[in-house]
């Protein structure tokens, strides 16, 4: 069983808000991926977060340098923000308490258990299956009921 308790909405406000820095593992210069859509955010300037992304087959992501492992990033970063499969995840965790990164922050629809251990074993703080672009946009009040502000305005009814 699963000692993960996941962190309260006031909780991961205060892990954005402390956070200057954000590794994405798994990033893709694909405009068509989350982890491109979620960085081109971060990345926009309502956000001010220094981004390091990491991918071995990326030399440079939305003209940002890529690494091509956490270990190559030259910070150690706020939060390991995680684009990648669960079973991948363990890995992940292990490489951010080396790196002594103090949040892993596991994407929308990623969970691991054994990544959380890992993590909560060596004192990080632990965010699974939470969208670090919809969370900012959240507190940042870019977001209402429906989940985003397209910013239009329109009195039509639809069939």
């Amino acid at each position: 069983m699963s000692s993960y308790q996941p962190p309260s909405a006031i909780e991961r406000k205060k892990l954005l808000d402390g956070a200057r820095s954000i590794a994405i593992i798994g990033a893709s210069s694909n405009s068509s991926r989350p982890s491109n859509f979620v960085m081109t955010y971060l990345q926009s300037s309502v956000c001010d977060f220094d981004l390091y992304p990491v991918n071995p087959r990326e030399e440079e992501i939305n003209g940002v340098r890529c690494y091509p492992s956490l270990d190559a990033v030259p910070v150690v970063p706020d939060i390991v923000d995680v684009f990648r499969a669960a079973d991948a995840c363990p890995g992940v965790a292990r490489k951010a308490v080396a790196k002594g990164a103090p949040t892993l922050w596991l994407q929308l629809g990623i969970w691991s258990d054994e990544a959380s251990e890992i993590a909560q074993a060596a004192g990080m703080n632990v965010v699974m299956d939470r969208c670090t672009k919809i969370e900012h946009a959240r507190f940042a009040g870019g977001l209402h009921l429906a989940g985003f502000n397209t910013g239009v305005i329109n009195s039509k009814r639809h069939p």
